[in-house]
């Protein structure tokens, strides 16, 4: 048995109540999905800034209305200390999903982005703080490593952020490592490199690359590859992620608690790569794919040349294996994705 079955396991047999926060986003609706699929109480926060309310009815779709009563939705704001407070009373772990993504939105409006994924962050730690709950769980990022060239990366080693939304997750870390000095509290940040999945958004300027590039290959339109293709990224299906947060949250050994951990694959794909990946698992039910080809545009301001995590931390530390590698990421979301957004 794997340590990700022994915590379904335990879940299975103990009810915990968990905080969501970011609840109607793309991670927060997997997460908030698998928990109550496993009989979890959950609160749920949102305030529909980059969520959406259709995310929270599909699942409420899949687990049907009787478990659907364990969750039990806030509209508010990380930003607003009384929201935090008021969503973490009785709350055993969060799972803070909440922020303000994208490196290029970041470089648009630093404010915005310092409001939410730094303030923001502070808040609702303050708050799992003062109720004294178990584990507080966090979205860091692996745009933290910066400038730092090595692969893959460790989490030890980082380099001089590049972007604002960069130096916002890093303070996140700041922050946990100084509330678990000062104040004695458990904390996991996991550094998430490039998710994708069932319930992204493939819509606006700030969509991230694969549900984006989906939406134009099933519609046949323009897709735009940022350089000349070669940048390479270490994409992690979701479900991975949501693994990695049920083990964080639960994982007993003293040495893993207040770390920060990759949550990847150890593995490099190139843009050339994917894009090639995407159109042949299309083109069955998409023939006029046959003809299609992408166009090549600037690099894109920001952005890091290559990027693969080292995961031998979170393997040893936590018990991470990812269940789905790139290609079974993408068999398994492709349906949801020709479904939705066709």
């Amino acid at each position: 048995m794997t340590s990700y079955q022994r915590i379904q396991q335990e879940l299975y047999e103990n009810q915990y109540c968990w905080l969501i926060t970011g609840v109607a986003g793309f991670i927060g609706s997997n997460i908030l999905e698998t928990l109550l699929k496993l009989n979890q109480r959950v609160i749920g926060l949102d305030n529909f800034s980059t969520g959406y309310q259709h995310n929270l009815d599909q699942v409420k779709e899949i687990v049907g209305n009787d478990t659907w009563k364990n969750l039990r939705f806030i509209e508010g704001d990380i930003c607003e200390i009384n929201d935090c407070r008021i969503a973490c009373e009785d709350v055993d772990f969060v799972l803070h999903q909440a922020a303000l993504g994208s490196v290029p939105r970041s470089i648009n409006d630093p404010i915005l982005t310092n409001e939410n994924n730094i303030s923001g962050f502070l808040k609702i730690l303050m708050a799992s703080r003062e109720v004294s709950v178990k584990r507080f769980v966090y979205a860091a990022s692996s745009s933290t490593y910066g400038d730092q060239p090595d692969l893959p990366k460790i989490e030890s080693v980082i380099g001089q952020p590049l972007s604002p939304y960069a130096v916002t997750k890093y303070v996140n870390e700041l922050y946990a490592d100084v509330f678990a000095r000062c104040y004695g509290t458990e904390s996991i940040g996991l550094r998430y490199f490039n998710v994708f999945g069932p319930r992204q958004d493939p819509n606006g300027a700030y969509a991230a690359v694969i549900p984006q590039w989906i939406a134009a290959l099933i519609r046949n339109d323009t897709l735009k590859i940022n350089g000349d293709g070669e940048t390479s990224r270490d994409f992690c299906f979701v479900d991975n992620v949501v693994q990695a947060n049920l083990l964080a949250a639960l994982v007993r050994r003293h040495q893993s608690v207040n770390q920060v951990y990759n949550i990847a694959l150890n593995e490099r794909t190139s843009l050339n790569q994917l894009y090639a990946m995407m159109r042949s698992l299309l083109i069955d039910k998409f023939p006029d794919l046959r003809s299609h080809q992408p166009q090549y545009s600037a690099f894109r301001k920001g952005d890091i040349r290559h990027s693969q995590a080292d995961i031998s931390k979170a393997k040893d530390l936590l018990g991470y294996e990812p269940t789905h590698f790139i290609n079974e990421g993408l068999t398994c979301a492709m349906d949801w994705y020709v479904a939705n957004l066709s």
